[in-house]
Order: C-alpha cells, then sequence, then structure tokens
C-alpha cells in the first residue's frame, strides 16, 4: 500500500469509529428521553412508550442493575420484551405515583474499537417526584454496550449501579411541569 492509501484507510477507520460513537450517543439520549416523565413526546400511551424502549435495545440485550439498592430493586431482564415489562412497572405504579423524573448524564467515557459497536460509562443523577409530594434523588454510574445491527444501532447491555439515594424535602420544588408541550405539533 502506498501512502495515500494508508493514509485513507486510517482516516476512514476513524470516521467509522466517531460515527458509531455519534450513534451510540444519539441511541442512550433516546433511551433517556423516553424514561423521563413527564415524556417530552406527545401523545405516547405507556404501553407504546415501554415498547419504545424496548425497541432500543438487541435481541439478545441484557438490562440489569448491579449491587447493593439496583440489583435488589431492579434485577436483570433479557431482550426487548422483558426490558419493556420492567419499564412498564414504573409507568403502571400508584401509590404513590411518579410524577415527575429526569435523567442527568454527565462524566462521559464513550469509545468505540470499531464501526460496529461502542460501549462507555456514565455518572446519572435523577431527581424524581411523586404525586404525595415525596421526593428523592438518584444518582448512578452507568455502562452501556452498543451494536449496530441490521435494525440500525441498539443497547446490547446496559447496567446500572447505585451511586446513592438521598431524600429530597417534600414539596421542593417551586414550579413542577405536569405535562410536556415541547414536542406537540404547532
Amino acid at each position: 500500500m502506498d501512502d495515500i492509501t494508508t493514509a485513507l484507510a486510517a482516516l476512514q477507520s476513524q470516521v467509522a469509529r466517531l460515527e458509531a460513537e455519534s450513534a451510540a450517543r444519539r441511541l442512550l439520549a433516546r433511551y433517556m428521553f423516553l424514561c423521563d416523565s413527564p415524556l417530552p413526546e406527545a401523545g405516547m400511551a405507556p404501553e407504546d412508550r415501554a415498547a419504545a424502549i424496548g425497541a432500543l435495545f438487541t435481541d439478545d440485550a441484557v438490562w440489569q442493575g448491579v449491587g447493593g439498592a439496583h440489583g435488589a430493586q431492579f434485577g436483570a431482564h433479557r431482550g426487548p420484551a422483558e426490558i419493556a415489562a420492567h419499564m412498564r412497572k414504573f409507568y403502571a405504579a400508584e401509590n404513590p405515583r411518579q410524577i415527575f423524573n429526569t435523567h442527568y448524564l454527565t462524566a462521559e467515557q464513550l469509545y468505540a474499537e470499531s464501526g460496529d459497536s461502542a460501549e462507555g460509562n456514565w455518572v446519572q443523577f435523577q431527581p424524581w417526584v411523586h404525586d404525595d409530594g415525596s421526593s428523592l434523588i438518584r444518582s448512578s454510574r452507568l455502562h452501556v454496550r452498543f451494536r449496530k445491527t441490521a435494525a440500525g444501532w441498539r443497547i446490547s447491555q446496559y447496567r446500572t449501579e447505585n451511586l446513592f439515594i438521598g431524600k429530597l424535602p417534600d414539596n421542593w420544588a417551586q414550579t413542577l411541569i405536569a405535562s410536556s408541550v415541547l414536542m406537540a405539533t404547532a
């Protein structure tokens, strides 16, 4: 190979890795967006929402809470149907019912070794507010693997480990969105 061919191959490889990282980042953002409450996407029924989350995963995917609090609370779920069923429990929970939850991701460490897969670590913060006024904040560390499939990019492994759970004062939020109009058509 001549220098130009070698340089071109190196650039193609680098672009493929960058595209993989970008696709993984967008996929994780879509997952978090669908998990937020109230859902910023208008008109999606809870059943459809859970199915949309499940569809983000590969057929052999594992969604798993690991260690102490997350291992005990969340367990492991395999494949899109089990993952969707797990998510459905959050939207169906009553007494108290979750009315607000949003995901803040930080400390990203995302790597793609090839154009077909990527994996990364993040730290996540989530305030949870329930309809009885009770609230808590959770922080967890995530390790997520992504894979390019015939259907597009999907999550192949999602592991979450609790860092802390803290009680927030009841009714701490001065204002709280009841429903989102962000994605509503004008």
